[in-house]
């Protein structure tokens, strides 16, 4: 459960928690520092709804997700505000985002693939493409799940205490 600097606690859902549990069943859900429920997305009218969270990022004040069923880019901010942005980045593993830029990191097949992404008003735009390595040059194939904060993507490396960090630029 992230935490932003203004106390928010963040939570992303999926799978058998979003159709089970009436306080999971939004997806997304913010809270207070006390446990107490603030808030749970609830998709627009002609929106898919979250069945699976894949890409949860927390900054201040705002968390962002990319969710099957369409993955669309939610960001989601603390005062209840929401807005949708077409991706053609299906099922990332991670993300991070600085403004109107971001990294997504995986979708498909490829854990690897590093998308360079910019955001306008509708969509996201995919700006260059690079094959995330190890710092040995060793090829990423795969990894625990991300950690997206902020303006950072953190990926596990093979061992509980290696972890390595890539930054929107």
């Amino acid at each position: 459960m992230p935490a932003d600097r203004r106390h928010h606690l963040w939570t992303a859902y999926g799978d058998e928690g979003v159709y089970s549990d009436p306080l999971s069943a939004p997806g997304l859900v913010r809270w207070d520092s006390g446990g107490n429920r603030l808030w749970g997305y609830s998709a627009p009218k002609g929106v898919e709804y979250i069945d699976t969270v894949y890409a949860f990022n927390v900054g201040d004040g705002v968390a962002w997700a990319s969710y099957y069923p369409a993955f669309p880019l939610l960001e989601a901010r603390a005062d209840g505000r929401i807005r949708l942005r077409s991706s053609p980045v299906a099922a990332p593993g991670g993300l991070a985002v600085d403004g109107d830029r971001l990294i997504m990191l995986g979708g498909g097949r490829e854990p690897d693939l590093l998308r360079r992404c910019r955001m306008t008003a509708d969509e996201v735009v995919p700006v260059e493409e690079v094959r995330l390595t190890l710092p040995d040059g060793a090829p990423l194939k795969r990894y625990a799940p991300c950690v997206g904060r902020g303006r950072h993507l953190y990926v596990r490396g093979r061992s509980r205490g290696q972890w390595y960090v890539t930054s929107v630029r």
